[in-house]
């Protein structure tokens, strides 16, 4: 039993270390050939913007919104995957790592 509970408190340090890299962590998500650049943090938030002058164009606005919107979505995902490669072999150890039974 000492064993297991060894087990899961590395597991919880491991889990606390790799949330907090996460948070640290920042990915960077583009559109338009990197004419709008959108920073997203490991943990999802938008942390800046970047829109290159020449894609603003007062009578189109509507191609300024999207690329804005594909390149959040750009950063969201790289967010979700660096996410998931991180927490993915913790969540791992959770379904079946400690040998009990139903676990």
């Amino acid at each position: 039993m000492q064993q297991i509970l060894e087990q899961a408190q590395r597991m919880q340090e491991q889990l606390l270390s790799a949330q907090q890299e996460l948070a640290d962590a920042e990915v960077t998500g583009t559109a338009g050939g990197g004419l709008v650049t959108a920073t997203v943090s490991g943990a999802g938030e938008l942390k800046s913007l970047v829109i290159d002058p020449k894609v603003v164009d007062p009578e189109d606005i509507e191609t300024l919104a999207d690329l804005i919107v594909a390149a959040v979505r750009d950063g969201s995902g790289k967010a979700s995957a660096l996410a998931a490669d991180k927490m993915g072999p913790l969540a791992g150890g959770l379904t079946g790592g400690l040998g009990l039974p139903g676990m």
